[in-house]
């Protein structure tokens, strides 16, 4: 097969093709010999790749908290914050609280990086060519919708141990008990470690996405040689 693309090259050049649609000829003839498994470690490469960009781009210092992807208090949240701020010692909590529960996130974004990247060796890709030729972020919309309830199960106590770390769930503990004091309020109690959870997961995702996307629509984004040819193949058909 691998003579037959060169022989083939050598005649639609000689056709007077130019450049272009010489490689797009010699990208056609290649992906033609992609198989379901090329395809499938092609697919976790790219994958793989979204991970491990996001994973350090969240963990980094202000990864979360001055980012696209910051954290903020759910609504029942807010009601304790903002009924706390005459409270001495607690003028300042929404602001402390959203600083301590994103340092929790970014602390547990790169150790939820193996997390995934077993979750993405454990997938099967049956439906790889499919996966491949669908949209931008169709490889993302799989590994959430395949593994999000086991990847779940195990972030949630990396978020727990990073958020104690910050002593986030503490100051959160102790702000719920100032507000229960105050007189004729309705007493509350809102979790925020799984709030925290699933808005994490959602911006670790959120990065993988833009990541597939850019690999999909930017040749200079496939770093490797495995990587070229699966999207030569979505890059032809697409053409």
């Amino acid at each position: 097969m691998k003579k037959f693309g060169i022989i083939f090259g050598v005649f639609v050049f000689l056709s007077g093709c130019s450049p272009a649609q010489l490689q797009e000829a010699l990208n056609t003839v290649q992906s033609q010999e992609l198989t379901s498994s090329q395809i499938g470690n092609g697919l976790k490469e790219a994958l793989n790749l979204g991970i491990s960009v996001g994973a350090d781009r969240l963990s980094a210092k202000d990864g979360y908290f001055k980012s696209a992807y910051k954290i903020l208090l759910p609504a029942e949240a807010r009601k304790v914050t903002e009924k706390l701020q005459v409270i001495p010692g607690f003028s300042n909590v929404e602001e402390i609280l959203l600083e301590k529960i994103n340092r929790g996130a970014e602390d547990a974004a790169m150790k939820a990086k193996p997390i995934f990247v077993n979750a993405i060796k454990q997938m099967t890709f049956e439906d790889a060519l499919g996966i491949l030729m669908g949209s931008n972020n169709a490889a993302t919309q799989y590994l959430d919708r395949t593994t999000r309830t086991q990847l779940y199960s195990e972030f949630n106590p990396v978020i727990k141990t990073s958020l104690d770390k910050f002593n986030a769930l503490g100051y959160w503990k102790d702000a719920v008990t100032a507000y229960n004091k105050i007189p004729f309020i309705t007493k509350v109690n809102p979790s925020l470690d799984d709030y925290i959870t699933q808005e994490a997961l959602k911006g670790l995702f959120s990065m993988v996405e833009k990541e597939e996307s850019d690999i999909r629509l930017n040749k200079l984004k496939r770093p490797t040689e495995l990587l070229q040819k699966v999207f030569a193949k979505q890059d032809s058909n697409r053409n």
